[in-house]
């Protein structure tokens, strides 16, 4: 008899109940428990602490090796323990999960796959680079396209506590935007990227072209450590160095913090925003400190849609289960939903 668990001896509802068990304990330590707190941070002192940007500062650092290192290091205090929770899922799912499973629920094409992918990332409220490991770990596992793109940016998005902190310190107004051009945006990209994936990308989830994890590999815990070593070492290094470009690269993707509200700013920090990469909720600290500092509502709006959508590091991440087209249809649906939350913007505030 074996002494590991493998695909013979572990039914599907067992592993169903182990990853959804992994799943509830690491978000509510990761997430729950630590936005819960901060919720009564941003009730009472209408800020969630200083913008990761530029800090205390009225301008952002030049580009330099100690701005990129002091970026990255800000930047992964505040997500590391989110990432590692996304590479134990991500790579989890392809141990425990049956892929014709997930098929079922979310390999169809259509609007049906796509809304219950945005429900499904409504609790887990990941930053969109933490939430790529998984995002992979679907697609790989049959998922759509639809389905996959639209979990992976409702994480961000569409975050519970992101909107009820943009609330206590941005005000309601701005929670209800980000509702209202979050789902459209959502639901429009995702659509999009279904639309203009091509054929054999389609394809993939209704031709079986992901093998079975092949059962004599060794026990459940081997298989599922295998699984997240190569995930990690797939996405990290790349990841880490974009971090660090983007890091040094801030003064240039934002070279004021003051922008009026003007069509050319507004579209430069949609695309500023598509870009970068910042922490979960990252972007309220980051838009109140330019609020104070004379930013318009069109540039504010344009950051406050775009920045926690995608970015650079999280695109690159999913290179091996989208194709660039795709990517790019992403990003630019991305970038324009930005743009034309800006003009909103300058008329509604």
């Amino acid at each position: 008899m074996r002494t590991g668990l493998n695909e013979r001896t572990l039914s599907p509802y067992a592993g169903f109940m182990i990853f959804a068990l992994v799943a509830v304990i690491g978000f509510a330590y990761v997430k729950w428990a630590p936005y819960y707190a901060k919720a009564f941070v941003a009730q009472s002192h209408h800020a969630i602490g200083d913008s990761i940007l530029s800090g205390k500062s009225s301008a952002v650092p030049t580009a330099s090796w100690s701005a990129a290192v002091d970026y990255a290091m800000a930047y992964g205090k505040a997500i590391w323990q989110a990432l590692v929770l996304g590479l134990v899922l991500g790579s989890g799912i392809k141990v425990l999960l049956p892929s014709q499973w997930l098929g079922r629920v979310l390999g169809r094409i259509g609007l049906r796959s796509v809304a219950l992918g945005g429900m499904f990332a409504i609790p887990c409220m990941m930053c969109t680079c933490c939430a790529a490991p998984v995002a992979a770990g679907m697609r790989q596992s049959r998922a759509s396209v639809g389905s996959v793109v639209s979990w992976w940016m409702a994480n961000p998005v569409l975050n519970p506590a992101t909107l009820v902190f943009m609330g206590f310190v941005l005000g309601w107004g701005w929670t209800f935007f980000r509702i209202v051009f979050g789902i459209a945006m959502v639901l429009g990209v995702a659509y999009l990227a279904e639309r203009y994936a091509e054929a054999g990308e389609r394809a993939a989830v209704e031709h079986d072209v992901v093998p079975e994890v092949d059962s004599a590999n060794g026990g459940l815990l081997a298989r599922w450590l295998r699984e997240f070593m190569t995930l990690a070492i797939r996405l990290l290094p790349e990841y880490l160095v974009l971090v660090l470009l983007l890091g040094a690269a801030r003064a240039w993707l934002f070279p004021v913090l003051d922008a009026p509200d003007s069509i050319g700013w507004i579209i430069a920090m949609a695309l500023a925003g598509t870009l970068f990469v910042i922490p979960t909720a990252g972007e309220v600290p980051i838009v109140q400190a330019m609020f104070a500092l004379g930013m318009g509502a069109g540039p504010a709006a344009a950051l406050i849609m775009t920045l926690p959508a995608v970015s650079l590091p999280s695109l690159a991440m999913l290179g091996r289960v989208f194709n660039l087209r795709t990517r790019l249809v992403i990003a630019a649906g991305v970038a324009l939903t930005g743009i034309v939350a800006g003009l909103v913007a300058t008329i509604v505030f």
